[in-house]
């Protein structure tokens, strides 16, 4: 399918009535492809998924239109958006640790990049913490830098580990040993569909 056909099946699939907080509707997406704006129109659908469960079909639509279009970032955060789908999401308020505390050197890339070792509880027969691991998306910001504050979303990488996380839980990030982040559960969003062997 070409750019225009991937953004018409994409606003087919959200919900009539649909509105965003900017009273951004679907008609104004179609007016948009109407006038050859096809990134204005994919940026609204973006905007227009992001307040509503959707099916992984309409992220996967946005990614290959954005993909199409040559725009890196938006294609990885529609195929972000698919693994929050299919894998669930945690988000929280992490805070990196400060320069010298940890292994890290510099910034956390935002765009899901990142796929670190998370002690959100389990423990070994052992009794240390048994790491599971989750990519991470900073919202809003291209990276987090070191010592700094901000909400960033986890995708779980094995669901069925993450099962017992519940807001106002506190989790650490880990990248070596040492813990590089700290953070506060804000929202747990499980698995839309049913993921095979997961």
């Amino acid at each position: 399918m070409d750019v225009p056909e991937l953004l018409e099946a994409a606003g087919l699939l959200i919900p009539e009535g649909a509105v965003t907080e900017n009273a951004i509707t679907v008609s104004d997406v179609w007016e948009y492809l109407a006038h050859d704006e096809w990134e204005v129109a994919l940026g609204l659908l973006e905007e227009l998924g992001d307040d509503r469960p959707l099916p992984p079909a309409f992220w996967q639509s946005l990614a290959e239109a954005a993909e199409q279009l040559r725009l890196e970032r938006s294609a990885a955060w529609c195929h972000w958006r698919c693994s929050e789908i299919r894998h669930g999401v945690v988000r929280v308020e992490l805070t990196l640790r400060s320069a010298g505390s940890t292994f890290r050197r510099g910034p956390v890339p935002g765009p899901g990049v990142l796929r670190p070792m998370w002690d959100i509880g389990r423990r070994l027969p052992t009794g240390e913490a048994s790491l599971c691991i989750g990519g991470l998306w900073v919202e809003y910001l291209p990276f987090l830098e070191l010592g700094e504050r901000a909400t960033v979303r986890i995708v779980p990488l094995t669901p069925s580990l993450w099962t017992d996380v519940h807001v106002g839980q506190e989790v650490a990030m880990h990248e070596d040993r040492t813990v590089a982040a700290t953070a506060v559960v804000v929202e747990v969003r499980p698995p839309a569909v049913a993921v095979p062997g997961g």
